[in-house]
């Protein structure tokens, strides 16, 4: 099933629309019209699709994981189920340090297990300097795309408007 080959993907800001603040509303939860056609792509091309989120609210008791589940489900149905995992940190910083929160690389690191991919063969899309930190230390390709949290990062190795020249570059350089 899996081709050693893999795209980590930040969910606010690259999956839905980024608001400033916490999304776990459905009313809040938009994704772009890219997005799908962008997954479906990168999945034709072989690539697993793991989402890799920080999800403090949750321990800040704003929402709950089911919470993050349902509109994980959202995503699911716009691509027709293409993700092959989610996986998210629910501690926030304030309380406790994890690993697994970005810009730690221990939930990207267990992506790539769970898909048996190669980091030198494997993308990470996010929107946030901590993302492109977290796929460093997971030794796999970085794109920013810009939004409310970060315009530029010198971590990254390609800078896209938007996910469907984020899934473009990945396609284009995806082997090399």
């Amino acid at each position: 099933m899996f081709t050693g080959k893999c795209v980590l993907l930040d969910r606010d800001g690259v999956l839905n629309e980024e608001k400033g603040d916490y999304v776990y509303r459905d009313e809040d939860f938009i994704i772009p019209a890219d997005v799908p056609e962008g997954l479906k792509a990168l999945k034709a091309a072989g690539f697993a699709l793991v989402v890799v989120t920080n999800q403090g609210g949750i321990n800040k008791g704003l929402y709950t994981r089911e919470a993050v589940l349902q509109l994980h489900e959202k995503i699911q149905q716009a691509c027709d189920h293409c993700l092959d995992y989610l996986l998210f940190a629910p501690w926030h910083r304030e309380f406790s340090l994890s690993l697994s929160s970005k810009p730690g690389s221990l939930m990207m690191e267990r992506g790539l297990a769970l898909t048996q991919s190669l980091p030198e063969q494997s993308w990470l899309i996010g929107d946030a300097e901590r993302d492109m930190a977290g796929g460093k230390k997971a030794g796999v390709r970085t794109i920013l795309i810009p939004t409310l949290k970060e315009t530029e990062s010198p971590l990254a190795d390609f800078v896209c408007p938007d996910f469907k020249t984020a899934a473009e570059i990945i396609l284009c350089h995806g082997n090399q």
